[in-house]
């Protein structure tokens, strides 16, 4: 029998507090926490670089949501193809969160599946939208929101661990996880690994920052910030379980060959920073 005592027997409600029919999960408040806190210190960066405060005002909602439909469409589409385009009822759960019933009725989940790969490419296009509308030099851009951004990723990776999702391999390393609702098998708490490193990698980032404070605007922070995160996320990758059923036979699962395009990209940025420089138009 499985000695639980050597392990960490995790099983918390995945809600913070319900009223009525109206839930509130911690999965939930995770996600606005990391939004607020990447707010704020975002509001911090533009005030000491003096961008205009008119420039900052619509920078959330470009975010919020490019953030959130890019995530969204990133795991319909790269990890359950199969079902969401598979009728016109399966498409609109996309968008909608709902979920259709056999009985012709439909039941309120929120939205159930966010793709991190996804999520960083609707934040770079929302990104490109919002400096086409404020012009604001688009590095300059980039580079303060990839200064937060690790934070936001810290406290999603944490809403993950709350609802016991993208869980590890079974492992007998003494701070193994025992994931009630999953199995009782003792397993890496991924999800604890990536909110640490991505704790780690804010602050690697922030100490850049006030170091080299002239760096924004030249790709440099944008880059240093693909670069930790994806590479970090694929090899962190051997230590998690396949979330769908066709990565099984695979030599890289999805989230490692979707790292690798970001990877790349982050590296060229980093190098590139000069003639980086030369793009946009400051405001």
């Amino acid at each position: 029998m499985l000695n639980t005592i050597l392990y960490i027997v995790w099983n918390p409600n995945v809600e913070l507090f319900r009223i009525g029919s109206l839930a509130i999960r911690w999965y939930s408040l995770c996600w606005l926490l990391g939004l607020l806190f990447a707010y704020l210190i975002v509001k911090k960066l533009y005030n000491d670089q003096k961008i205009k405060e008119e420039y900052f005002d619509p920078l959330f909602l470009y975010c919020f949501f490019g953030i959130l439909l890019g995530a969204r469409l990133g795991h319909c589409l790269f990890y359950q193809p199969d079902y969401f385009l598979s009728s016109f009822q399966h498409f609109v759960e996309i968008l909608v969160p709902i979920k259709f019933l056999p009985n012709g009725g439909m039941h309120f989940t929120g939205y159930e599946g966010l793709a991190s790969h996804g999520g960083t490419l609707g934040l770079m296009i929302a990104l490109y939208l919002y400096y086409k509308h404020t012009h604001v030099n688009l590095w300059r851009v980039l580079d303060n929101i990839a200064i937060a951004t690790p934070v936001t990723a810290c406290f999603i990776r944490l809403g993950n661990l709350m609802n016991s999702e993208i869980i590890g391999n079974v492992t007998d390393v003494p701070w193994a996880f025992i994931f009630e609702r999953v199995d009782m098998q003792p397993r890496h708490p991924g999800q604890l690994y990536e909110a640490i490193a991505y704790a780690i990698f804010f602050f690697v980032g922030w100490y850049f920052y006030k170091k080299k404070p002239q760096k924004v605007g030249s790709g440099f922070f944008f880059g240093l910030c693909l670069t930790l995160i994806f590479t970090f996320r694929f090899f962190i990758e051997y230590t998690k379980e396949v979330q769908v059923s066709f990565e099984s036979g695979m030599l890289f699962n999805m989230g490692q060959l979707l790292s690798v395009p970001f990877i790349i990209i982050g590296a060229a940025c980093m190098v590139g920073g000069k003639w980086l420089k030369k793009l946009g138009a400051e405001s």
